[in-house]
């Protein structure tokens, strides 16, 4: 096999291949002596038919396969050959199987880049800390309670937090606009779900109170039609309800399958599972830090083709995302033909191909691999939360595919704790507020 490669960029590469006839031949003739055995055509017997007929009636096709899969096995033998690393799939080019001629074609790709990994040594990057505190723990509970409020109507004026039950009526230039009113519509003061001064124009009245509000949609409103402009809302209050937060007791605790319901027993599941949160929001965040530390401390060059790839991953992820909460995505014709816009993608392609280049080769360099107990731990876990958790643990080593996964996720850890046991580390102490992002606890306070 002759083999050549020409330089067209500084990761593209074209290469030429000449496969002999002899190799082609060969199989042909193995494939067509096995069909002989077997083969059944009118006016023969089973086994009995001439190999020149098997020949003249399949051999045209057995060849067009045997070339198909030539082409695959002698383009890996040959970027072998060449000590190349291909970044994608080849395009072949040009092709030229011409019979008796052996097989000559172009195969068109990119290859692996190469870069200098950094020194992890200088790195820096910040770990959180959280430990739960008896502030975050009662911010938790009071969360627990308001999901479980009742609301009671009461005779006094609107204040934050209540819930007023209104009519509204909102005009555009004197005129009534699409989604602009309302009956017996509910409306926590304080929440933010209405457009500004919305509100506030509520609180402090009464049920039976008539309220005409001059507002103004934002300049960045969705509906364009609406943002920026002027608006009047002609509110009717009907009621106003006061929060009730239920009690502490055992009915509470047993909505929360508290066995005992008992408060110490609330108090001990409720920490346990702030403690939980925390140590996975933390591990998480470490994780995201690691990885853009190491992102922005490589420079690598990208092959288009693995960027490609990934843009059109995370197109396809978007779309199932879309149709998973019932939104039917536009069509047009580019989707037709399978040639999607991915512009709104690439950014973030691009990161993603740079940190699996990164981490490969940082992998790669270090030795890094998935220690089986750990990755056994692992499984061990996910399998205590069903009922038949030895059937799960089969399930997973049943499948090297499934087992791969969790492999791939302990190797992570593996790589996150080599940079942070050599990277310089500040632990910042957060609070579990801080932590979630404030969606745990004291965001809807």
């Amino acid at each position: 096999m002759q083999v050549s490669v020409q330089t067209t960029g500084s990761l593209k590469r074209e290469m030429k291949v000449n496969v002999p006839e002899e190799r082609i031949a060969n199989e042909v003739l193995t494939r067509l002596k096995s069909m002989s055995k077997t083969a059944k055509l009118a006016g023969f017997r089973q086994g009995k038919v001439p190999f020149k007929v098997i020949e003249n009636r399949y051999g045209k096709q057995v060849r067009v396969e045997v070339i198909g899969e030539v082409v695959q096995t002698s383009f890996y033998e040959a970027v072998q050959q060449q000590n190349l690393k291909p970044a994608g799939r080849p395009a072949i080019n040009s092709m030229e199987p011409d019979m008796g001629n052996g097989l000559a074609y172009t195969a068109a790709f990119e290859v692996m880049p190469e870069f200098t990994l950094a020194d992890v040594n200088s790195l820096e990057l910040v770990k959180q800390v959280c430990d739960i505190s008896d502030e975050d723990y009662q911010k938790m509970v009071d969360v627990l309670r308001k999901q479980r409020q009742t609301l009671q109507e009461v005779q006094r004026e609107s204040r934050t937090g209540d819930t007023v039950e209104i009519d509204f009526n909102g005009l555009l230039d004197g005129e009534a606009f699409e989604g602009g009113s309302a009956k017996d519509f509910r409306l926590e003061l304080g929440a933010g779900r209405f457009i500004a001064g919305f509100e506030e124009g509520l609180t402090g009245k009464a049920s039976g109170a008539d309220v005409s509000l001059n507002l103004k949609f934002p300049d960045e409103y969705q509906n364009e039609k609406l943002a920026g402009k002027p608006v009047v809302f002609n509110v009717s209050v009907k009621k106003v309800l006061e929060p009730v937060l239920p009690e502490l007791n055992e009915e509470f605790f047993r909505n929360f399958g508290i066995k005992d319901a008992s408060h110490e027993a609330f108090t001990k599941e409720v920490r346990e599972h702030m403690v939980k949160e925390a140590e996975l929001a933390v591990r998480n965040k470490l994780r995201d830090t690691v990885m853009n530390v190491l992102h922005d401390a490589h420079k690598v060059e990208l092959p288009e083709s693995l960027v490609h790839e990934e843009a059109h991953r995370l197109y396809h992820q978007y779309i199932d995302q879309m149709k998973a909460y019932g939104v039917t995505p536009p069509r047009t014709a580019d989707d037709d033909n399978h040639n999607h816009d991915l512009s709104m993608f690439t950014s973030q392609a691009q990161k993603r191909v740079a940190l699996q280049l990164i981490v490969m080769e940082i992998i790669r360099n270090r030795n890094l691999k998935a220690d089986p107990a750990k990755v056994r731990a692992v499984i061990e876990k996910n399998a205590a939360n069903y009922e038949d958790a030895s059937a799960v643990i089969n399930w997973y080593y049943s499948d090297r595919q499934r087992l791969a996964e969790v492999e791939a996720s302990v190797l992570e850890d593996e790589l996150v704790d080599w940079v942070c046991n050599s990277a310089k580390v500040k632990q910042v102490q957060v609070t579990f507020d801080e932590l979630m992002n404030k969606g745990q606890t004291g965001a809807n306070q």
